[in-house]
């Protein structure tokens, strides 16, 4: 009888190591798995920026090269970048900072144009959510530095904003102006002729 108690206890005892064995293999495999894909989606990701990157093309550039008839002292602390996408098409980025919002604007609708037909004697302000949307859209797109930080969170964030456009052909401006400190952050994009 007492072996009968032995067998019985060591089969138990040997069950009870199987199951904890097989839980620890589950564990281990389920978290393999996890570190897997994990991985795998950080390189795709990865292997996308890098593509993008290279097939679209961002240069710093200043205002005053795009903007050559701007007020000196209307525009402080600039910085700007012109994208380039696979087609050919650029658009500029600028950020900085302006004292005077009325003259800006006014500087804007009144530079040069090669279509009168085509651009706008003045400038209309615009509703901010929707560039916002499609401006969160073309992001996916975009080296990780072309816009130079989390302007877009910001743009979100920021009720106050006022967004206003200027088309003067070849270049279509939208310019959102944060009030609370005076900083722009224009978009152009050119239009091909």
């Amino acid at each position: 009888m007492k072996q009968v108690f032995i067998g019985v206890g060591i089969l138990g005892l040997l069950f009870i190591s199987c199951s904890k064995i097989e839980e620890k293999v589950n564990s281990t495999v389920t978290s393999t798995q996890e570190k897997v894909q994990q991985k795998t989606e950080e390189l795709v990701q990865n292997a996308v920026t890098d593509q993008l990157g290279k097939l679209v093309d961002a240069e710093a550039l200043s205002f005053d090269s795009v903007f050559p008839h701007s007020q000196p002292d209307l525009v402080q602390e600039d910085s700007g970048k012109k994208v380039v996408f696979p087609n050919g098409a650029p658009f500029y980025f600028f950020k900085y900072k302006t004292s005077d919002k009325d003259a800006l604007l006014k500087m804007l609708y009144e530079q040069e144009t090669t279509d009168e037909a085509q651009s706008m004697k003045t400038f209309e302000k615009v509703d901010g959510a929707l560039f916002v949307e499609k401006l969160s859209f073309f992001e996916k797109f975009l080296p990780a530095d072309a816009f130079g930080g989390a302007v877009i969170e910001e743009l979100k964030n920021n009720p106050t904003a006022e967004y206003y456009k200027v088309k003067r052909f070849p270049h279509s401006s939208t310019i959102i102006y944060n009030p609370k400190n005076g900083t722009v952050y224009q978009f152009v994009d050119v239009k091909k002729q």
